[in-house]
């Protein structure tokens, strides 16, 4: 049975997420701001679950409807048989999101929905679930828009991105799916060296070693679609035997990590090592400032300090024009992108960017800046 679905990801990855659900055999895909909707059978759904590794949520269409007021979506959401799609016996919670909405308060429509689906559950079977914020066994999400109210169950459960491989963290990690797409927007292949001089707790080395070990993104993890009524194991099963036949055996992959803090190399190795790919990647503790290029060419990639904290603005004006100086001399031949929130940093760098690709990391606007490390001078010409 063809179902409608619709996959939220970091905004500015749309477009790789369109690709990706066109590659697991969605049908219709249509990128859109903040994800890209699609069709297929519960077998696309489970695919792009186990493989994306863009999207942050797939959400399943259950019903939609036309509304003027809040008691018109408490209607429509009491038509939908939610004992049908889920056991009572499973906590749930409710997710409202809305564009260009004429209502007052989505807190009420939550309300709302919630009283609807316990109500709907009462008539069926004669209880009703109870609601757990915190780690729902399902969750529902309503997203109005100035007219309508579209209806979807989660079928990820905890967001995509979190993988089951990154046990520890320094302070703000990058999500895992933000930086696979990355990866991706930079065109780096698996046998290509690659290089992250700044590698916090690792995570674009673990991004770069699924892609090349062909590893799916969401093989050490469970789902919210195992615990929905519709769910097929049989076709689960097989997915994920096909999965977990198509991972490479571990090797060296020319992943490089590295950071001055030591602290941050400890949490890298130890990532690694738990994920079971401790041998795949080299990892350094070493300054960005002295490291040598591991290769001839290759990609560097790298997520610097955005300066957030009162003071840091000046010591990062000072870091970018070394920054931009290590480069010259030892990275000719390489490609180099750093994600940013701090606009000042080719200039400061005194690099001309050849691309600028606009990026969210959370709430927070960046750009992806590509440097391409010529040989000569990359210097920009004084005006």
């Amino acid at each position: 049975m063809e179902l409608n679905y619709f996959a939220t990801c970091p905004r500015g990855l749309e477009n790789l997420l369109a690709t990706e659900l066109q590659a697991l055999q969605a049908k219709r895909v249509q990128a859109t701001d903040g994800g890209a909707s699609f069709s297929g059978d519960l077998g696309v759904c489970y695919r792009a679950n186990l493989h994306s590794r863009v999207a942050t949520r797939i959400l399943m269409q259950v019903g939609r409807s036309k509304y003027a007021k809040e008691e018109d979506i408490y209607q429509a959401a009491l038509k939908l048989n939610w004992p049908n799609l889920f056991d009572v016996k499973h906590a749930f919670m409710v997710k409202v999101t809305a564009v260009r909405c004429p209502l007052k308060s989505l807190e009420f429509v939550t309300l709302r929905i919630k009283d609807a689906v316990c109500d709907k559950f009462r008539q069926a079977v004669g209880s009703r679930p109870n609601i757990d914020t915190r780690s729902p066994a399902v969750r529902i999400h309503a997203y109005l828009t100035a007219d309508h109210c579209t209806f979807y169950v989660d079928t990820s459960g905890n967001a995509l991105y979190q993988r089951g491989n990154r046990k520890s963290s320094i302070e703000a990690p990058l999500r895992e799916n933000l930086a696979a797409g990355i990866l991706l927007l930079t065109g780096w292949k698996p046998g290509q060296a690659l290089l992250d001089p700044m590698c916090g707790s690792g995570t674009f080395a673990l991004e770069a070693v699924m892609i090349a070990l062909d590893i799916a993104p969401g093989l050490k993890r469970d789902f919210g679609f195992e615990r929905l009524k519709n769910f097929e194991s049989d076709t689960w099963k097989k997915i994920k035997n096909a999965a977990v036949k198509a991972v490479k055996p571990n090797s060296f992959q020319k992943i490089y990590a590295s950071d001055m803090d030591l602290r941050a190399v400890r949490v890298t190795k130890q990532n690694l090592s738990e994920a079971g790919l401790g041998d795949v990647v080299q990892v350094s503790h070493m300054d960005f400032l002295e490291a040598p290029a591991p290769a001839e060419s290759g990609v560097l990639v790298a997520n610097p300090p955005y300066g957030v904290r009162i003071g840091e603005d000046a010591d990062l004006a000072a870091l970018y024009p070394k920054m931009g100086e290590a480069l010259k001399k030892r990275f000719a031949g390489w490609n180099a992108y750093f994600l940013t929130s701090d606009l000042r940093l080719p200039k400061l760098m005194r690099l001309a960017p050849s691309k600028k690709t606009p990026l969210f990391n959370g709430p927070l606007e960046c750009r992806l800046f590509e440097i391409r490390m010529v040989a000569g001078s990359n210097r920009k010409e004084a005006k």
